[in-house]
């Protein structure tokens, strides 16, 4: 891949829509804000995910990527799910989930830049891309105390 194409440019930025959604349905608070925030950590951590599934992929096609690839490509998934246990088993409210979410996918071009992707214009949209979604994850993990309710 030489190039990032118009068309996956077009859909990352589409790819924000759903958590912009969830933004402002926590900020209105009222009936929808719980289901807000659940959606909200289920959509970051899906993608998170899926970016842990982009990097195990690279591992495999490229044998010269680093030996830690394959462990940056399990750690998303693993992430998401340790967020969501203590969550679920009603022990923490979503906020302090979100905003590790939120943190991890802001700081994962990293790993990209680790593995030495380069085409031209990839990491200003997986930056752009990660510090968006990162970023509304976080704001909706601050907001989620007053759109619980408790």
């Amino acid at each position: 891949m030489k190039r990032v194409s118009e068309s996956a440019r077009a859909l990352g930025y589409a790819g924000l829509l759903p958590q912009f959604a969830a933004l402002l349905a926590v900020f209105k608070g009222g009936e929808w804000a719980w289901t807000a925030l659940a959606l909200a950590y289920a959509y970051a951590a899906v993608i998170f995910s899926f970016l842990g599934g982009v990097w195990w992929g690279i591992g495999i096609a490229r044998p010269e990527s680093p030996r830690w690839i394959f462990l940056a490509g399990v750690a998303p998934s693993l992430i998401a799910m340790a967020g969501w246990f203590p969550w679920m088993a009603g022990w923490t409210w979503p906020g302090p989930e979100l905003l590790v979410l939120g943190v991890c996918i802001a700081a994962s071009p990293l790993v990209d830049l680790g593995v030495g992707l380069k085409p031209v214009g990839w990491m200003a949209l997986r930056r752009n891309l990660s510090v968006l979604l990162g970023g509304l994850t976080v704001l909706i993990g601050l907001m989620a105390e007053r759109a619980s309710g408790i």
